[in-house]
């Protein structure tokens, strides 16, 4: 039975939505990021096979050592190499999109300054033009 003269909303918020959908905020910053590898010309090309399986799908390339490996929804050699060798960070060559594994979290490679050249070079090397700018303040559902 309806109280009279009260009448409440069931519609859920943003966050709930985005949460329902598997919508997730990327952190906007990492302690791990002293663990990146000097950049230089070591990024692979972006359709560079795992070097564990061959896979050329869903891969992500560690930015401590540039290897590149398969996602956990293929082979999840990336996970194993984190695990093993201790390289929290990863680029996936799919959405460039960074994962810490330490954190269990993605990072906004586009506002965490030691994280945008990996994502600036890998950018370029996917779609052939110079990434677009963001700093934190800007939503990246605005892109």
């Amino acid at each position: 039975m309806a109280e009279s003269g009260k009448s409440r909303s069931f519609a859920p918020s943003e966050e709930e939505i985005g949460q329902l959908s598997g919508w997730t905020t990327a952190n906007t910053s990492c302690p791990h990021v002293d663990q990146l590898g000097s950049l230089s010309d070591k990024l692979p090309m972006v359709d560079t096979p795992c070097i564990s399986c061959g896979e050329q799908l869903e891969n992500w390339v560690c930015l401590t050592c540039y290897d590149v490996l398969c996602s956990r929804y293929v082979n999840a050699h990336m996970a194993e190499h984190s695990t093993e060798k201790g390289h929290p960070l990863a680029l996936s060559f799919s959405d460039l999109s960074v994962w810490c594994f330490s954190c269990d979290a993605y990072i906004d490679a586009q506002v965490v300054n030691e994280l945008r050249p990996s994502f600036e070079v890998t950018y370029l090397k996917k779609f052939g033009v110079e990434a677009p700018k963001r700093s934190e303040g800007e939503s990246a559902a605005k892109e």
